[in-house]
């Protein structure tokens, strides 16, 4: 099993607490939009381009947990990835919280193989998690955000509410038929339409924002391209 341990910062209402993380198993949940009829369209669009149906939806992809990274820079193979905003959830010491990252995916290889492409980037996360439970009463509220790095600078690339996904309940239960995930699970569960069009950047930076706490959680990772020869 490839485990991975990371050195996270878990924030509970006794306030922000240091922890060294074991995660056993990484799911990337696909095609999570409460909407069925736009992830229908958006199924249709998709494979149009040659990216097979999912066998399901959501879907419930694994990859490595070695993948998993809080480094502010990775390397890819080739020119066709890109990231992609997402809230993810963690189940650890018998508590659920939640924060952000990008599940990063090669495009070309998601044509011919989506569980071959979440298994071929690494996956960064940010190291701040909230305790779900503090978040849970006002959960659509919350705001996921994603900026690229383009010629013209700076640029809005995704924005919207966690509404757009199916809640974390709901994703644990179709995933685990259990109303918790198992202890050193990390989920990732849904993105949102990029503004423009998906595309590639040496840039990407995700953050999710809780309006009502005011707090925000945020990660920001470099591209570094390695040649296909």
């Amino acid at each position: 099993m490839s485990a991975r341990v990371l050195p996270l910062v878990l924030h509970g209402k006794a306030g922000p607490a240091a922890a060294s993380v074991r995660i056993d198993r990484l799911v990337i949940a696909g095609w999570t939009g409460r909407d069925k009829a736009a992830v229908e369209k958006h199924i249709a669009e998709l494979a149009a381009l040659g990216v097979k149906r999912p066998p399901t939806t959501p879907v419930f992809y694994r990859a490595a947990a070695a993948r998993l990274t809080l480094a502010d820079e990775i390397e890819v193979l080739g020119e066709t990835s890109s990231g992609e905003v997402e809230f993810v959830l963690l189940q650890h010491a018998g508590r659920l919280w939640v924060g952000t990252g990008s599940d990063h995916t090669d495009r070309q290889v998601e044509t011919y193989g989506v569980s071959v492409s979440k298994q071929m980037c690494d996956k960064p996360i940010a190291a701040d998690f909230w305790a779900f439970d503090d978040v849970a009463t006002h959960w659509d509220r919350l705001v996921l955000r994603a900026y690229i790095t383009e010629k013209t600078g700076r640029v809005l690339y995704q924005e919207g509410s966690v509404a757009a996904m199916l809640g974390p309940k709901e994703l644990i239960a179709q995933f685990s038929n259990n109303a918790n995930l198992a202890d050193g699970t990390l989920m990732f569960c849904g993105t949102l339409a990029a503004h423009g069009g998906v595309r590639a950047s040496n840039d990407f930076e995700c953050e999710l924002e809780d309006p009502v706490l005011r707090r925000k959680i945020s990660c920001r990772y470099r591209i570094r391209t390695l040649p296909v020869l």
